[in-house]
């Protein structure tokens, strides 16, 4: 790491650490300490991603980088030509900004891009007469990005869309094989409030069961690619099924068809554990809905999810900037809640955390008879006092949670590792936290809690490692985040490695067999090209307290 980096970090941690006008001021007084401080903001190019960038320098008023940025990109690239626009029109320069546009969509970007703004941005290109052709040209466009699957159980599901305008949305659900019509929602809007996006709950369904489903918006059936789920095993009950997880997921648009590839898998359910999309600039909705935007526009995102269980939980990147540590006020820093709604306005978890009064990630979520817990790292972090990754409200949650759970196998999520070592010299995983992190554990052994393991992102590889516990089982933990990333990290030898990869880009797929004898759970780590490299067997046996 660059020692600018480094001490830009530093920084960060320092700022969001204190909440005391006084002692921000006395930081701030230093001509140095402002300096390292406007790096922080302005510096940490994750993921070499020109573009974020760019917007990012759009977002603070400042063409003039934007444009510089740009210059090291891909010159003719639909999202260069899409940035470029955006320069343009922050510029008030709306002719140069059509050129752009227009260049955009003819390199290949749906012209939903344009649609989706944001729309306040945009508002001078709309106004203009070639715009207004390219809208009569897509007058028939109803759905911009999605549909996203997720809270499923095992009577019903979740979809999530965004529309191109103001609208209602309905959703019938058919069976797969006769399709005979099952249920149909109810009419939730879409709105300039909600991004114009939208949740439709599917209920009235069958467990383990097969469905495809039809959108509707304004009364008008709208296109939908793979528009089909199944839904859980009834809760508590033996089964078996797949479901994978993975972080790490740069915006590279030659490696887009990894989500092609995990579909091919044909997991239940996908977690996307942190690092979900790169937008490190909490401060600028720009850059936030920038990031997500093009994402969800991705065909082969659409296909996937349009498909696949998504729950979701955030990790630095895209919730503040890299390592940061944002303290355990739910006010402060000020950005805090406006990123928390905007992952809200873009996912389609069952909750976030504790809602509107305790706002956060954590949640959990059976399939048939395995429990899922997954945690927020980031909204209460703090290194005041006793550090804590969790804040006391989530960790009261969490051991309530593990003690009451009736699954076969508990799956602890986390957006960073917990094993030891995995990240020399830095306390951004467990490491920083290793009284807390022991908590939980002696909390599993003083419990007698068994079935538990490990799963996590953040290191951009994909792991399997265990830690030996003296006074209680082996606690295996499984770690993937290479999802589409440039980035790698090199495999870290730690006493329990077991294996590692980090060649190319690379999810984890667990297969569940809890119908077994013996329970088990097979861990499998699978190239973008879905090459299995990797693949381990854990019974629940060696999961037991003796």
């Amino acid at each position: 790491m660059r020692a600018g980096a480094r001490t830009a970090r530093l920084v960060c941690r320092f700022t969001t650490r204190f909440s005391y006008p006084e002692t921000a001021m006395i930081l701030l007084r230093s001509a140095n300490a402002l300096l390292l401080l406007l790096l922080c903001t302005s510096s940490l190019p994750a993921q070499h991603d020109r573009e974020r960038n760019a917007v990012r320098h759009i977002a603070s008023g400042d063409v003039d980088k934007a444009l510089a940025q740009l210059e090291k990109g891909e010159a003719a690239s639909s999202e260069t030509h899409f940035v470029r626009m955006l320069a343009a029109l922050e510029a008030k320069k709306t002719d140069q900004a059509v050129v752009h546009a227009r260049a955009a969509l003819d390199a290949g970007l749906p012209f939903g891009r344009l649609v989706a703004g944001p729309r306040d941005r945009l508002a001078p290109l709309y106004a203009t007469d070639q715009y207004r052709q390219w809208a009569r040209q897509n007058d028939s466009l109803q759905l911009l990005h999605g549909p996203m699957l997720g809270a499923i159980s095992s009577d019903s599901a979740s979809l999530w869309l965004r529309t191109a305008k103001k609208g209602s949305v309905q959703v019938r659900v058919l069976d797969a094989r006769s399709g005979k019509l099952i249920s149909t929602s109810e009419q939730v809007a879409a709105s300039e409030h909600t991004d114009f996006t939208a949740v439709a709950r599917l209920t009235g369904l069958e467990a383990d069961h097969s469905y495809r489903y039809e959108i509707e918006v304004d009364g008008m059936q709208v296109p939908v690619e793979n528009g089909q789920f199944q839904t859980f095993p009834q809760q508590g009950t033996a089964a078996s099924f797949r479901v994978g997880f993975g972080g790490g997921a740069g915006f590279v648009p030659k490696w887009e068809y990894m989500w092609d590839t995990v579909l091919e898998s044909r997991p239940v359910a996908f977690l996307m554990l942190g690092d979900n999309v790169y937008i490190d600039d909490p401060t600028h909705p720009l850059t936030n809905h920038y990031c997500y935007h093009r994402r969800q526009s991705r065909p082969e995102w659409r296909r996937f999810t349009a498909a696949t269980g998504i729950y979701s939980i955030y990790d630095d990147h895209d919730f503040g900037l890299n390592d940061c540590i944002p303290g355990a006020e739910i006010e402060h820093p000020a950005w805090k809640r406006s990123v928390w709604k905007t992952f809200r306005q873009n996912w389609v978890n069952a909750s976030y955390g504790g809602g509107e009064i305790q706002p956060g990630c954590w949640q959990d979520f059976y399939i048939g008879d395995v429990h899922f817990i997954l945690l927020d790292g980031r909204y209460y972090r703090s290194r005041d006092g006793d550090p804590t990754m969790l804040g006391p409200v989530q960790k009261k949650w969490l051991l309530e949670t593990l003690e009451k759970s009736k699954g076969t196998f508990k799956v602890l999520a986390s957006p960073v590792p917990w094993t030891a070592g995995v990240k020399p010299g830095s306390k951004d995983t467990w490491d920083g936290y290793s009284q807390e992190r022991e908590e939980i554990f002696s909390f599993l052994e003083a419990k007698g809690i068994n079935g538990v393991f490990l799963v996590a992102a953040d290191r951009h590889r994909t792991d399997l490692r265990v830690t030996s516990r003296p006074d209680g089982y082996d606690l295996y933990e499984f770690e993937s985040s290479r999802l589409t990333n440039r980035h790698t990290h090199k495999v870290i030898e730690t006493p329990g490695l077991i294996w590692g990869y980090n060649k190319t880009c690379s999810f984890a797929l667990m297969r569940f067999d809890t119908t077994a004898a013996d329970p088990t759970v097979t861990f499998e780590a699978i190239t973008i090209d879905g090459e299995k490299v990797h693949s381990h067997q854990l019974k629940l046996s060696q999961l037991t307290h003796k």
